[in-house]
């Protein structure tokens, strides 16, 4: 598997299921990938249709295939209610080196619970030494010279 950087574009998200009964739900976004965890800033009173336009950095090591999306509700005095998650393949992107914005499904007990838009790039990290060695043995010197 790569290793390597990962950007995310957190663009925003389209029918959520509103749960707050009173006003409109404030939902953020806490992105996962392995052991990294992103929280994403509240989107007061933006209820199903949320707008975020975040960016999010990653580090890419060997094994890491897919980010883990949750949609959370923030709620004032009790715990914050989960709306959705939605699970992100990272092969499509390891492949393109970059992925316009695109709807991830938002799922919760198995049924949809509205779309999740993000666009991913990825960034390979170097082989260090191959190619700064090979310029560097190639760049005249006595060896070259040819007096």
């Amino acid at each position: 598997m790569p290793r390597g950087k990962l950007d995310l574009v957190l663009v925003g998200a389209k029918g959520l299921e509103d749960l707050d009964v009173f006003g409109s739900m404030d939902p953020y976004v806490i992105i996962t990938c392995r052991t990294q965890e992103k929280k994403s800033g509240v989107a007061s009173g933006q209820g199903s249709t949320p707008e975020w336009n975040e960016n999010f950095v990653f580090n890419v090591s060997d094994g890491v295939t897919e980010l883990k999306v949750r949609i959370m509700d923030s709620d004032t005095g009790t715990a914050d209610d989960l709306v959705g998650e939605a699970t992100i393949p990272l092969e499509p992107v390891f492949m393109e080196g970059s992925l316009p914005t695109t709807s991830y499904t938002v799922v919760k007990d198995e049924e949809f619970r509205g779309e999740v838009r993000l666009s991913l790039t990825f960034s390979p990290q170097c082989e260090r030494g191959s190619y700064e060695q090979q310029e560097e043995e190639n760049f005249g010197g006595w060896k070259d010279s040819s007096y």
